[in-house]
């Protein structure tokens, strides 16, 4: 997992492709939909499948799961798929940022339940100071100090802001507001990115033995910030409803057009924007044409969404669950951040070679500071999805496999284990590959449980295989 200073493996148009000439005529050029369709078969050529290798696993579990039942495209078992794999595909978008940084954390999904799980403390007991042991209590303060500290001697100066807010929530005794206890959960869990960070960064622990030490030191903390005793999240509607509400049918259209009508007003303005200034653009035909292929699907699932899936008469489940709008929109807002943003950039050279980052000026250190920060802020929000998911905060929450697919999910979506490869979306694909295989399992009794060990270890094999295949035919061409 450490840095790749001998290659460089750098996504989201950072640095030229292999298969495009280094000319001055392409500053000027205007991508046609053939043009698209030539470069995308080049990177194929050229070792850089993206995500379709997991499309097509997707589409072949799906065919084998449609014989295994007849049930398994039914609208009430698709309609529980986002409810089911969430809390993965959050956790797997965190992660997204540390293995484009060549890194890993496996302490994301124990520190994502262990924060989640002082949330759901402060929020029915009503006040941390109280409700936790005084020893943990007073750690996690001092703990939020220190990450603030540490903060702003890296300058990350966004994560600082965050903690602090964390911890005058806490101060303050508002934990026993949901609202804000949550918030504060995914406060806690950006300061301890920020600390992992430091290890990996500053101290120059490897981040696979750093956070190995964290995963288990997590699980002890859950155990006490707990006392033995699991909460119970049902209670509270907001919460619950991350995971098993819907939004209603008005809403559902009014999200779609949102996301789709923004992303097509987006691209269009860019690509003319582009024209303008005679730069290198998409054309306005390939803009259009990619536009209406999503605006299409959108438009088919949302109204397939908006009819009752419901399989009982007495209540009736329409619109678009709200796991999967959570989902989506945190998927906009970090392909937003790494493709639109010189953070987004620098990350991606990072990853790709760090010691030519750092000669380019790239304050690296800080690079992985926040990525790590990201990556376990969303461990935070993948800890309160699970406990939505099991209507309470448990003994074990995050533990187990939790981190294990969460990973799988990243990988099986595309992003390279090596670093400087990978997008958002690979992590919502592959957690949805993950999501299917119990899913699809599940609907055979006569098929035991080891079976989704199974296939979801051949298919992460698999998906590691394409990987390091795609890398050597990319270093060759």
């Amino acid at each position: 997992m450490s840095d790749q200073i001998g290659s460089t493996n750098v996504d989201a148009g950072t640095l030229p492709t292999a298969n495009r000439a280094s000319d001055f005529s392409l500053d000027v050029e205007e991508r046609s939909i053939k043009d698209a369709f030539s470069d995308w078969v080049g990177r194929l050529r050229t070792g850089e499948p993206g995500a379709l290798p997991s499309v097509l696993g997707l589409v072949l579990l799906g065919i084998i799961f449609m014989q295994v039942s007849d049930r398994f495209l039914s609208k009430n078992n698709l309609g529980n798929l986002p409810g089911q794999g969430a809390y993965i595909a959050v956790i797997a978008l965190g992660l997204v940022f540390v293995l484009l940084l060549g890194e890993i954390d496996l302490s994301a999904g124990t520190a994502g339940g262990t924060c989640a799980a002082i949330a759901a403390v402060g929020v029915f007991g009503g006040n941390l100071h109280d409700d936790l042991p005084s020893g943990l209590y007073w750690g996690l303060l001092i703990g939020l100090l220190g990450a603030i500290g540490l903060s702003i001697w890296l300058k990350a100066w966004s994560a600082g802001a965050v903690i602090l807010i964390g911890f005058v929530i806490i101060v303050a005794g508002l934990t026993d507001k949901l609202g804000f206890a949550l918030v504060a959960a995914v406060c806690i869990g950006t300061a301890i990115g920020v600390f992992n960070g430091y290890l990996v960064a500053k101290v120059g622990i490897p981040s696979f033995v750093a956070t190995l030490a964290l995963f288990l030191a997590w699980q002890g903390v859950l155990q006490f910030a707990l006392q033995g005793q699991p909460v119970n999240t049902s209670n509270y509607n907001f919460w619950h409803n991350l995971t098993y509400g819907n939004l209603s049918v008005t809403w559902s259209w009014v999200f779609t057009i949102v996301v789709v009508g923004g992303f097509v007003a987006v691209t269009a303005f860019e690509s003319l924007r582009a024209r303008k200034a005679e730069l290198a653009r998409d054309g306005l035909s390939l803009v259009l044409l990619r536009g209406s292929v999503i605006a299409v699907v959108a438009i088919l699932i949302t109204a397939w969404l908006s009819t009752n899936r419901n399989t009982n008469t007495f209540k009736i489940i329409e619109g678009i669950p709200v796991p999967a709008a959570i989902v989506i929109v945190l998927m906009i807002a970090c392909t937003i951040a790494l493709t639109r943003t010189t953070w987004g950039r620098h990350l991606y050279a990072t990853g790709g070679n760090a010691e030519a980052a750092r000669r380019a000026g790239i304050d690296v250190v800080h690079m992985k500071v926040t990525a790590f920060a990201i990556c376990s802020a969303f461990g935070a929000l993948g800890g309160i999805m699970l406990a939505s998911s099991q209507s309470s905060a448990s003994l074990d929450l995050g533990s187990g496999n939790v981190l294990l697919f969460s990973v799988a999910a990243a990988v099986i979506g595309g992003t390279s284990l090596f670093g400087g490869r990978g997008k958002p979306r690979d992590a919502v694909i592959g957690a949805l590959v993950i999501t299917i295989i119990p899913n699809g399992l599940g609907l055979k009794p006569s098929l035991g449980a080891q079976w989704q060990q199974v296939i979801t270890g051949a298919v992460l094999l698999a998906a590691a295989a394409v990987d390091a295949v795609s890398r050597r035919r990319a270093a060759r061409s």
